[in-house]
This record gives C-alpha cells, structure tokens and sequence, in this order.
C-alpha cells in the first residue's frame, strides 16, 4: 500500500503488527480510551528497598520476551542499560523488546545483544553511534520503530506500546519510591521522558546513586509509581549530558543562516510580547536564539515561554528576564540542570504534555516558532532527519515532527550543501516530518517558503528578505556540486517511521553493498 505522501508500505511486519498508513498531519481522530495501569498495593511495612538488580529479576520476574523500557536523561552519559541487559544476557534471557527514548553511542554494547539474541526488538525516537550503525548493517532481527517524543507518550498512553518493567534513572531517590533529577551527584535535570513509563508501566523500578531519608523533599516522580528502590555505585555521568554543542556557533556560514532565519521570525510578525520558542542544543540553533536575544532586548521584548530540550543559553534568557517561563522535558547542559533546581519559573513537564497529540492540548501546541535541522529535504518540503543521504542511519524525529506540528512558524534551516552533496532532492531517502507542517528553509543563499504561506511571501518580500523558491534553490545546488547518484538500498526493511498520531510516514530500507 501506499500513504498520502506516495511511499510504499507493507500491510504488515513481525513484532509490529498491522501499519496504518499516513493520510496527512491532522487526519488520524482518535476512536479510544487511555489504557489502565496495572493496580498495584503496598501494605503497612512492605520494603520497596532491594539489594541489587539480580534481585528484582528473580522477583518481578523477568522473563524472556518482556518489553523494558528506559529514558535517555543522561544520554551520552548513560550506564543503566548497559547495566541492565548485561545481567539479561548473563541469566541467557532472549527475545527482549527494548523501549529506550533514544540511543547513543554509550549503548554500543546492545549491538552484542543483538548478536546473541537477547535484545530482538527495539522501539526508539533517535539513535546515533555503534547501534545505529548496526541496524543500517541489518544486525538487528526486527525493524527497528521509530517515533517522535509525543508519539511515544501518546504510544503508551493508548496501549501500543505495552511496557512491561520500566527502569528509572533516578539522580536522588528515597527508600520509598520518590524520584526527582536535580539532586544528588549525577543531578541530570528534568525526567519528563520517564513519566509516560513510570504511569503506565506494569512494574517500575527506580535505580539510584543517591538514596537520601524519607521523604524526599522534591518529588518529580512520586512513590505511588515506583514497586521496587535499587543502589548501585553509578547510574551515569551527568558530563554525558553533553553530548553535542552547546555553545553559539562561530563558523560564518551557519552564522549567515541563523542571521537570516532569526530575521525571518522578525518579518513574521511574530516576535512580540508574549513570543513562545523552542529550538535545538546545536550551534546554529543557539546563533538564532543569540540574534533573538538582540532583537528582544532592542524593543523590550517579553516571551511568554521558551520549550524542549533546554541549554544554558536559555537559561541566560529567563533570568534576564527575556522569558517569563521555561517549559523543561529534558536538560542539555548542566546549566538547566542548576535552573531547574532552584528557579520557580523553569517548570518540569513529562512528554505527554510536551507533544503528545492525543489529549487536551499539548505544549507544542501553543508555540509561536520553532527552528529544526535537516539531513535532506524535497521540493515538497518533506524533512529527513532519521538517515543521511547515504541510508544509513543517523538520527530520528525526537521532538522534530512534533514541534513542526504544533507551531505557527516552522523554521528549518540548513546548509545547502552537506558533505559537499545538496541536501535538496527531488526525493528524500527517508521521510520524518510532512511537509505540510514546515513552513520555510533557510539557507546560507537565501530563505524558501512553502507555497502553501503566502501570507509568509508577502510579508518577506516587503521585508526585502531575499526568497527564492525551493525549485530554483535546488537548482543552485546542483549547479555548485553536481546532480548526486542514487543510492543502492536493498529490499530488506531495517525500520519504521511512525508519525506523532500512530501511522506509518515511511519506511528505512538497508543500504546495499
């Protein structure tokens, strides 16, 4: 079958099931209820703390075919899943289903897990590293699932992600249960990736470093959750966290873009009191937020609320007072991790407020402007952010799609040639994010606009922004550096793209050779 979008699905794939196709980015209306957690009782006495996690296994019990879920708060500095499914293998568990909100390149021992048949099945909204590089390599038994962050709360949420034993991360926790990240010596921030798991979860264990008296003061997670407490000497460096830039770029091309993109928002009309923003931990991200900051400081401008995966440099805004809020799923940097402890206006949010799609309103919802990467994109404006233009894979939605949906404004900026190929095709290797919900790319040669804002084209032409449409910018690349191959991709499916609403936007396919 084929979606909206002209991409060829199966009906269905082992371990996944029946795939609905993508019929557009607010089509899918929602005919179901929450599933139930499990109800869960403590009596009177009834210890939550335990020794080790050999322990838990033997008492949840774990067995061969679960699915165990874990959250990525210290990515790159991460030591939990390691830890995990090294005690799976030992115990020769097999067929496990790993739910992991991403992977980086700390997880390279799973790619052993796959090997030997105790991981057979993963479900994640990005990768990077020795793992991905192993999916692209066909190592992995099952396709992989990709989902954006809101999808994957939405995903538990509904039951299509049924987990079995949740282990939590937790920077300080006390005997009975109660979690929060911005105490304790590997304090890494918000948890928000963690809350859809420990709601829903059937068994919720919480593993820490740091295990302080009851009660703990600050509770992020709350013991009504959480069955079982364990210590272990590390569950992480909180250095990790820093796994990329963080820091305004300085190369002059990148520089140029974010000029002309933070331009763009001005021309927009909508950089005014009460201006509501997310945008990336990367350098030409952070330039954009730089040049707002000028422009916000010049006319005595207030933002309402700035979202996401929060850094230092938004950290410097709010106190400033250049944003009333910060609206935190995730720290980038240990600078968020400091704000979120002891400022009152840095708020803690799980994913499912932060994108999930399916209830009352989501933060994504109430943004003004969001700034997004690209790997590839199409005339049509159809993002990849999942594989470069070689096939392999590199990334994933995170809260890309999601942002995208949600926001009045949708930047993608990027520059026109990578690895020396035009990131502009007729057709991208992958889709992550519809078109229909991307408004403009931005460029170091100038600025695109989907045909579908011509409010957008108006306001930019009075503006004097120099526009060009996406055909003629595809052009100037491939003048610069040539019309690139195609690749060779073999017929085996190594991974589905899920949209945020639960259809399927694409398929990746292994690179051949």
């Amino acid at each position: 079958m084929k979606n909206r979008l002209n991409r060829e699905l199966p009906d269905s794939l082992p371990e996944i099931g029946q795939l609905r196709p993508y019929n557009g980015a607010f089509a899918a209306i929602p005919d179901m209820r929450r599933c139930a957690p499990k109800v869960k009782y403590r009596f009177p006495g009834n210890k939550k703390l335990r020794e080790d996690l050999e322990s838990v296994f033997d008492e949840i019990p774990v067995t061969d075919g679960m699915t165990l879920s874990f959250h990525h708060h210290f990515r790159n500095g991460d030591s939990l899943v390691n830890q995990v499914l090294d005690i799976a293998s030992r115990r020769g568990l097999k067929n496990l289903r790993i739910a992991l909100s991403s992977v980086f390149p700390v997880h390279a021992p799973m790619v052993a897990h796959f090997k030997d048949g105790t991981v057979t099945y993963l479900d994640t909204d990005y990768m990077s590293g020795p793992v991905a590089a192993a999916v692209s390599q066909g190592l992995l038994a099952n396709p992989v699932m990709f989902r954006t962050h809101g999808g994957r709360a939405r995903a538990i949420e509904c039951g299509d992600l049924h987990i079995d034993v949740a282990f939590i991360a937790a920077p300080t926790a006390d005997e009975y249960g109660n979690l929060n990240g911005t105490e304790g010596p590997t304090a890494c921030g918000s948890l928000g990736y963690a809350f859809p798991d420990m709601e829903y979860a059937d068994c919720v264990v919480a593993v820490t470093d740091s295990l302080v008296p009851y009660p703990l003061q600050k509770v992020s997670i709350p013991q009504t959750r959480v069955d079982y407490v364990v210590t272990l000497p590390s569950i992480g460096d909180p250095k990790g966290i820093v796994s990329g830039t963080t820091q305004v770029t300085k190369d002059p091309v990148q520089l140029k873009i974010a000029s002309l993109a933070s331009q763009a928002i001005v021309a927009s009309g909508l950089l005014k009191n009460g201006f509501s923003f997310q945008t990336g931990a990367g350098g030409a991200s952070l330039a954009v937020a730089s040049y707002l900051r000028k422009v916000m400081k010049q006319k005595s401008i207030v933002g309402s609320f700035a979202l996401g995966g929060i850094t230092g440099y938004l950290v410097s805004m709010l106190e400033e007072g250049l944003f009333e809020r910060l609206i935190d799923v995730q720290g980038f940097d240990l600078e968020a991790v400091r704000s979120l402890k002891s400022n009152p206006n840095h708020l803690e949010v799980g994913a499912g407020m932060y994108a999930n799609p399916f209830n009352s309103g989501c933060v994504v919802n109430q943004l003004d402007c969001v700034v997004l990467g690209a790997t590839e994109m199409d005339t049509r404006f159809n993002v990849n952010v999942v594989t470069g233009s070689d096939g392999h894979i590199m990334g994933g939605s995170g809260g890309h799609s999601d942002a995208a949906a949600g926001a009045k404004l949708t930047i993608v900026t990027a520059n026109l040639l990578r690895s020396r190929l035009p990131i502009l095709r007729d057709d991208i290797v992958t889709i992550t994010t519809p078109g229909e919900t991307v408004d403009i790319l931005v460029t170091e040669y100038g600025i695109a606009v989907n045909p579908r804002r011509q409010d957008l084209i108006e306001r930019f032409t009075a503006a004097g922004l120099p526009l060009m449409t996406i055909e003629q910018m595809k052009s100037l690349a491939e003048e610069i550096a040539g019309v690139p191959e195609p690749i060779s991709l073999s017929e085996k499916i190594i991974a589905v793209v899920e949209y945020r609403d639960g259809t399927i936007i694409d398929v990746v396919y292994q690179p051949a050779g």
